[in-house]
């Protein structure tokens, strides 16, 4: 019943906002980097940190520091999204919210400080990446729900994160999904979005790491590490400055260029991340766990690759025609 009230917050919070967002004109404007073509609210994903906040609200704040360190990196990346921030201050702020997170994971012990830096730098690049990916309709929710679902299903035995937190963190999923899984969606996600979600799914997949030892499971965010990791190799490549937006990661391709539904395309990233996420939860060793690992990151790579040879054409020929 806690979780039936919950959603049924969480639905009248988000349309709430939705007011506001209309009020305020929190809007995002099609450009020709957009996959949409029509003016959508923005920051429809500020859901994720309101329901972190329900969350504390009917079950207590167990990790203080990350909640806080979710609060800020949230606010400002909804500050970004209703009026342009500078990169710099974006930056620290991620930065200085992961260093709280890390608080609550235990990296500041006498056996794992030399992590620290290593995993600052990671963890903000996937952040960002997270944030990159978040480009079509129904993409951010449904890979949300891919990463949740793995993770809760190894929760039941190693108990690295309460389960209350990973199960409204999907109903917040289930939620925004509502308005934004659709052919016109109702809303994006914006910057609070992916970034709030980011850092959650964060921080319940360095709890994993930490108490299995084990760095494997971030294979839990293979799919959107190859495509992220790869098209920055791509632009490296091309000579482009990797500040500017642009649409060559492959779902982009998918949805653009090759005319597949977003949805469909949303669909396609979260069945691709479940299976390979279940098929490393099914692997009971370490030493397997660590060739899957490599097997699947090949593949993925190969597939980008050969994916790109056989259809970025198409992006070059639309790069002409607006240059026409």
């Amino acid at each position: 019943m806690e979780y039936v009230v919950i959603a049924i917050i969480l639905l009248v919070a988000e349309l709430a906002y939705f007011r506001i967002a209309d009020r305020c004109n929190i809007i995002d404007k099609p450009n020709e980097r957009s996959s949409h073509t029509r003016v959508t609210l923005r920051g429809g994903g500020v859901i994720f940190l309101i329901g972190a906040w329900i969350w504390v609200a009917f079950f207590g704040i167990h990790y203080v520091w990350f909640m806080t360190g979710l609060t800020l990196i949230g606010l400002v990346s909804f500050a970004d999204d209703v009026r342009s921030t500078p990169n710099i201050v974006r930056l620290a702020v991620q930065f200085t919210a992961m260093m709280l997170m890390f608080i609550n994971l235990g990296l500041y012990s006498s056996t794992t400080w030399w992590l620290i830096v290593p995993a600052l730098i990671v963890c903000v690049g996937i952040i960002n990446a997270y944030n990159f990916m978040d480009g079509i309709n129904g993409i951010t929710g449904c890979y949300s729900l891919a990463v949740i679902a793995p993770l809760a299903y190894l929760n039941r035995d190693i108990h690295f994160v309460d389960e209350s937190l990973l199960a409204v963190t999907a109903l917040s999923a289930g939620v925004f999904l509502v308005f934004n899984f659709r052919k016109k969606a109702k809303c994006f996600a914006g910057d609070v979005g992916s970034v709030s979600i980011a850092f959650i799914l964060l921080f319940a997949l360095g709890r994993l790491v930490m108490a299995t030892g084990n760095p494997v499971y971030l294979l839990f965010l293979g799919v959107y590490g190859a495509d992220t990791v790869l098209t920055i190799v791509h632009r490296i490549k091309l000579g482009e400055n990797l500040g500017e937006a642009h649409r060559k990661h492959a779902y982009q391709l998918m949805s653009n260029e090759l005319g597949m539904r977003h949805t469909l395309v949303s669909v396609i990233y979260m069945t691709v991340q479940l299976a390979i996420s279940f098929g490393l939860t099914a692997i009971n060793d370490t030493t397997g766990q660590w060739i899957y690992f490599c097997m699947v990151i090949a593949v993925l790579a190969l597939g980008y690759l050969v994916f790109m040879k056989k259809f970025y054409y198409l992006h070059e020929q639309y790069l002409q025609s607006r240059k026409q």
